[in-house]
């Protein structure tokens, strides 16, 4: 499996990880710290336990399999790899924002770092080529995930000669993936967002078995999907509201539609006789 690098801080946070035979439960924290990388510093072993829903000995156990002597010589590295920020001074000089207000300000954090990991256009090109030749291009995403790859695929279709959406788990999802593979498919497309279901874990395993190259758009490199990809662009949510918000993801995928619109030829012609027949029809009321 390989994913993008995401900011240098980033980068180095994931590079303690990265190679290291971790557990579920330390994945799950791994994956907690990824995603909550500016505070993990300043936290108490207890407050990144509640923050990645496992018991404190769990983060205690995590640092030592790292090679610490425990958390708080974890929590002096973080500090050195995540670096405070420049305008950490001024904290007492902010404008105090409400909860809306900072959800927000998270989400344009989630893009700034989307927009460093695209620093590296290279994963981005590779999975438009594998996009744009496979013949039929299958995209799944279930459960929250179900919008990002019902998005992609609407305007995938205008370009790409045969999309086929995958947004129902149970006994025939298999078959579809079968089917596709069957009719020439090359790469799977795959949107998986927390909560992760087993079902999509399943699916892009059995999907890999079947021969599929599997692309994934992920919340986070240490996601449980991460194994059963090849290709993995990791896209922060926002978790700062009583629901996961995911434009990151949603923006990711545009991306991935534009690197596989310049892998096929024929994207603008298409588009244009679109446009034509939309006009023809009166299809939009501009």
């Amino acid at each position: 499996m390989s994913t993008t690098t995401g900011s240098p801080a980033d980068a180095r946070l994931r590079a303690l990880f990265e190679g290291r035979q971790l557990t579920p439960t330390q994945r799950r924290i791994a994956h907690c710290m990824v995603r909550r990388a500016a505070e993990m510093p300043y936290l108490s072993s207890v407050e990144v336990a509640e923050l990645a829903g496992v018991s404190q000995p769990s983060v205690t156990r995590f640092a030592v399999a790292l090679g610490f002597d425990g958390y708080p010589a974890l929590r002096r590295r973080l500090r050195e790899v995540v670096p405070a920020p420049a305008d950490a001074s001024q904290e007492g000089e902010r404008v105090e924002t409400n909860s809306y207000q900072r959800a927000v300000e998270a989400e344009i954090d989630n893009l700034r770092r989307l927009a460093d990991a695209l620093a590296d256009p290279g994963p981005v090109r590779e999975a438009g080529r594998l996009l744009a030749a496979s013949r039929p291009l299958p995209v799944l995403g279930l459960r929250a995930a179900v919008a990002q790859a019902h998005g992609f695929a609407y305007f995938a279709a205008k370009v790409h000669p045969d999309v086929r959406l995958l947004t129902e788990g149970g006994s025939m999802l298999h078959d579809r993936i079968d089917g596709a593979r069957r009719a020439g498919a090359g790469a799977l497309l795959c949107f998986a967002l927390p909560r992760h279901p087993k079902e999509t874990v399943e699916a892009l395993a059995h999907a890999r078995e079947e021969g599929l190259t599997v692309v994934t758009v992920a919340d986070s490199a240490f996601a449980p999907v991460a194994g059963v990809s090849d290709l993995l662009i990791p896209a922060a949510v926002g978790t700062g509201l009583a629901f996961d918000t995911a434009c990151a993801p949603m923006l990711l995928g545009r991306v991935l539609l534009e690197a596989m619109c310049d892998r096929l030829p024929e994207a603008q012609a298409r588009l244009e006789e679109f446009d034509a027949r939309a006009a023809s029809r009166g299809l939009f009321a501009e």
